[in-house]
């Protein structure tokens, strides 16, 4: 007989983590995380909207899309979209 730990599962899948799996200090660290992320988007949103289409590198369209990236958009905005 066969009694195989994987009866009735799909090999390769978990169960996704839940919020109530994490210790404090991983829901400490996600929610800081978060609020670094959000903050930066939010800065770089309010920054393209008041500044002129020439002070801009490139289409501010383009821009607000690039922004929402995790992390990474806001920082490219903030480094190569913007003329000085």
């Amino acid at each position: 007989m066969n009694r195989s730990p994987w009866k009735g599962r799909r090999p390769g899948r978990r169960r996704p983590r839940r919020w109530s799996d994490l210790t404090p200090r991983q829901q400490a660290a996600v929610l800081t995380l978060g609020s670094v992320q959000l903050s930066l988007a939010a800065t770089a949103w309010a920054d393209l909207a008041r500044r002129p289409a020439e002070q801009v590198n490139g289409p501010k369209g383009v821009w607000a899309v690039v922004i929402g990236l995790n992390f990474l958009g806001p920082i490219l905005y903030f480094a190569r979209g913007r003329r000085r």
